[in-house]
C-alpha cells in the first residue's frame, strides 16, 4: 500500500458517522425545520402507561404516525382518549433516536370538530384554576353519615334511576330530596344554577349530588358554564360531581368537590352501605365491650389489693384509742417531769412568804380604832362649820337690800336702770321705777330741789 492511498482512507474515515449521531442530526433537523403544528387524524393503538405518558398512533386513510404525549399535558385534555376518536392536536416534530422513528410530541389535543368549544373548555378551565378554584384545600369534606343526600338532575334522565337504585341499595335509611333541572341544552345551566341556590336556600341536605349521564362535548357543556362553576365553589353545601363517563370531563368536575367517575360512582361515594354501618357499630360494640371487661377486671385486681389492706373500723378505732391513751400517759409523765421542780421551788417560796407577811388581826384592830376617831372628828368639824355658816347667813341677811327695804327704805333706778344717789342726776320729766320691800312703782319727776 503506498503513502497516498493511507491518507486517502484516514480522511474517509473521519466522514463516516455513527447511527446515534446520524439520528441526532435528524432530530434536530426536524425539531428546526417545523414550528408547532395542528394535525388531525384517528387514534389507534393507544395506551395509557403507568407513569402517566400517552402512547398512541395518529392515522388518517393514506398514513399514520406515532406520538406521545407526557403526563403533565395529557393531566390538562380534560378527557381521555380511544381508539376511533377523532382528534386534533397540536404537536412538535420531533425524531425518537433510540429507533430512528419520527414521532409527533404532542403538546395540546382536542376531539376533532369541537375545536371551538374545546378552546373555550381549555381557556375557562385555565382561568378559573389560576383562580385557585380547583385547589385542593378549598374542597370541602363530605360528611360520613349524611343525613340527607340532595340529587340534581332531569327527572327523565337514566342518571337519576341509576343513583336511587344504588342509594336505596347502599343506604335506604338516608332520604333523599330530587332538584330536578334540565342537564342539557338551552337554559341547563340556569336550571343547574337555580337547583343549586335552592338547595343551599333550603338546607334540608347536607350532601349534594350533580349527575348526568355520558354525552358529547355538545352534551356535557352545560356543566362547562363559568357561572355554574362559581355557584358550585361557593356553595355551603358538599358537592359531588358524576357527570358522564369516566373518561368525560367538564368544569363541574374539576370545581366540585369530589369528581366521581359515573353517577353511580358518585351514589357509592357519599354514603357507606347500610351493612358496612352496622359491622361498623357491631365492630365499635365489641371492641367497647372488651375495654369495658378489661378495665372491670382491672378494677377489681385493685379492689381485691385494696380489701387485703383494709381493716375493720372498730379494731382501727381500738388501735387509735391506744395511741391515744398512750400519747396522753407520755404527755403526763412530761408534764410531771417538767413542773416538779417548779412546784417544789414554789412550795417553798409559799413557806417563806408566810413567814414575812405582817399580823393582819392587829393591823385591822388599828385600823377600825383609826377610822372611829376619824368619824368623830368628821362631826366635830362639820358642828363647828355649821355654826360658823349660821352666824355669816345672819350678817348677810342684815346686809342684804331685802332687810334695808323692809325697814321702810326703796331704791329709785332711771329709766336704764341706773341706781339713782342723788336728785341732781334726776331732771324734771325723768321716768324713774321705784322698788320698795313689796313691790314697784313708776314715778316721774316734778320738782328737783336739792
Amino acid at each position: 500500500m503506498t503513502i497516498e492511498s493511507q491518507d486517502t482512507n484516514a480522511v474517509a474515515t473521519r466522514d463516516i458517522l455513527t447511527v446515534a449521531q446520524l439520528n441526532q442530526a435528524v432530530s434536530h433537523l426536524l425539531e428546526d425545520s417545523f414550528d408547532l403544528c395542528w394535525v388531525r387524524g384517528e387514534i389507534s393503538n393507544f395506551t395509557n402507561a403507568s407513569s402517566g405518558h400517552w402512547y398512541f398512533t395518529l392515522k388518517d386513510d393514506a398514513a399514520s404516525v406515532r406520538a406521545v404525549m407526557f403526563r403533565s399535558r395529557a393531566a390538562a385534555t380534560g378527557f381521555t382518549p380511544k381508539a376511533g376518536d377523532s382528534v386534533e392536536l397540536k404537536a412538535r416534530v420531533t425524531l425518537y433516536e433510540a429507533r430512528g422513528e419520527y414521532q409527533l410530541q404532542v403538546e395540546q389535543l382536542r376531539r376533532a370538530g369541537l375545536g371551538t368549544l374545546f378552546e373555550a373548555f381549555m381557556a375557562l378551565k385555565n382561568k378559573l384554576s389560576a383562580e385557585g378554584l380547583f385547589d385542593i384545600e378549598n374542597k370541602r369534606a363530605l360528611p360520613q353519615y349524611p343525613k340527607a343526600i340532595g340529587v340534581i338532575t332531569s327527572l327523565g334522565a337514566a342518571a337519576l334511576h341509576d343513583v336511587l337504585t344504588a342509594l336505596a341499595r347502599r343506604a335506604p335509611h338516608v332520604p333523599v330530596v330530587i332538584y330536578p333541572s334540565l342537564v342539557q341544552g338551552a337554559g341547563a345551566a340556569l336550571q343547574l344554577r337555580q337547583a343549586l341556590a335552592l338547595a343551599n336556600e333550603r338546607q334540608e341536605v347536607d350532601t349534594l349530588l350533580l349527575v348526568r349521564g355520558g354525552g358529547s362535548l355538545e352534551d356535557l357543556y352545560s356543566f362547562n358554564d363559568e357561572a355554574l362553576a362559581r355557584d358550585i365553589a361557593a356553595s355551603l353545601i358538599p358537592v359531588v360531581s358524576g357527570v358522564g363517563h369516566e373518561t368525560d370531563f367538564t368544569i363541574a368536575d374539576f370545581v366540585a368537590d369530589v369528581r366521581a367517575p359515573t353517577p353511580t360512582a358518585a351514589a357509592e361515594l357519599v354514603c357507606e352501605t347500610r351493612q358496612s354501618q352496622l359491622e361498623r357499630v357491631l365492630g365499635a360494640a365489641q371492641y367497647a365491650e372488651q375495654l369495658l371487661v378489661r378495665q372491670l377486671e382491672r378494677l377489681a385486681q385493685r379492689v381485691d389489693r385494696a380489701t387485703l389492706g383494709l381493716v375493720p373500723p372498730s379494731q382501727r378505732l381500738a388501735h387509735q384509742l391506744e395511741k391515744v391513751e398512750g400519747f396522753g400517759r407520755r404527755l403526763r409523765s412530761a408534764f410531771d417531769k417538767q413542773f416538779q421542780p417548779t412546784r417544789a421551788r414554789h412550795a417553798q417560796t409559799h413557806v417563806r412568804f408566810e413567814g414575812l407577811l405582817p399580823d393582819l388581826r392587829a393591823l385591822r384592830t388599828r385600823l377600825a380604832h383609826a377610822g372611829a376617831e376619824l368619824q368623830a372628828g368628821q362631826q366635830r368639824l362639820l358642828a363647828r362649820e355649821h355654826a360658823r355658816l349660821e352666824g355669816v347667813g345672819a350678817q348677810l341677811r342684815a346686809l342684804s337690800p331685802e332687810h334695808t327695804l323692809a325697814r321702810g327704805y326703796a331704791i329709785v333706778r332711771t329709766h336704764d336702770k341706773k341706781i339713782l344717789r342723788k336728785s341732781i342726776d334726776a331732771p324734771i320729766g325723768e321716768a324713774l321705777e321705784v322698788t320698795l320691800a313689796e313691790g314697784v312703782l313708776s314715778a316721774t319727776v316734778t320738782q328737783n330741789a336739792q
